[in-house]
């Protein structure tokens, strides 16, 4: 039987999850905004909850087009505040919204996204050498940095541990455990 990261439930879900998306670097802005946006949804829930949620989002956010989003007007806002597919929370609607918005003035300023964020880790992923849960940190230095800066640029719900679970989820660290059968393959 395969060794994975502490919190791999049974799930088939989680499972597929982490043995094919997390923390396998992502450099294309439209799954780093998908991504974006489903970590700052996950805010103060469970990702697993975002997960069986995941195709609902992605449904309802028109395929996590920012271009599309950033130009959502009320009567959009008011059917997403009702879709009982998805976290039907005004804030993080709104947010999302606005997240779209401050995606594109980063790649209009930078060339892409993509660009933008991997400079904070020139380029290519941190690997980390974690052992046990304890070792895994909520938040980084680097993930205080990047939350501080997206803030700035008008992000909303882009705090330090969502940054970092953004980075984990994305590639930008490497935090599977040393155990872990993808901790190498990464």
């Amino acid at each position: 039987m395969k060794k994975r990261c502490f919190w791999v439930t049974e799930d088939p879900l989680y499972i597929d999850y982490h043995d094919n998306e997390w923390g396998v670097p992502v450099y294309d802005d439209e799954t780093l905004f998908e991504f974006l946006i489903l970590e700052t949804f996950q805010a103060g829930l469970s990702w697993i909850t975002i997960l069986k949620k995941r195709e609902n989002f992605r449904a309802a956010f028109d395929g996590f087009d920012y271009k599309k989003i950033a130009k959502y007007d009320e009567a959009k806002f008011n059917e997403l505040l009702l879709n009982q597919g998805i976290i039907r929370n005004k804030l993080k609607i709104k947010s999302a919204i606005s997240n779209a918005n401050a995606f594109m003035g980063v790649q209009k300023e930078f060339g892409s996204f993509s660009t933008y964020i991997w400079a904070f880790c020139d380029g290519k992923p941190i690997k980390n050498n974690f052992k046990t849960r304890e070792e895994v940190p909520a938040t980084t230095p680097l993930s205080d940095k990047i939350s501080k800066d997206l803030k700035k640029r008008g992000f909303k719900f882009v705090g330090s541990t969502i940054v970092y679970a953004f980075m984990q989820a994305t590639g930008m660290v490497n935090d599977h455990t040393t155990d872990c059968f993808r901790y190498n393959e990464v």
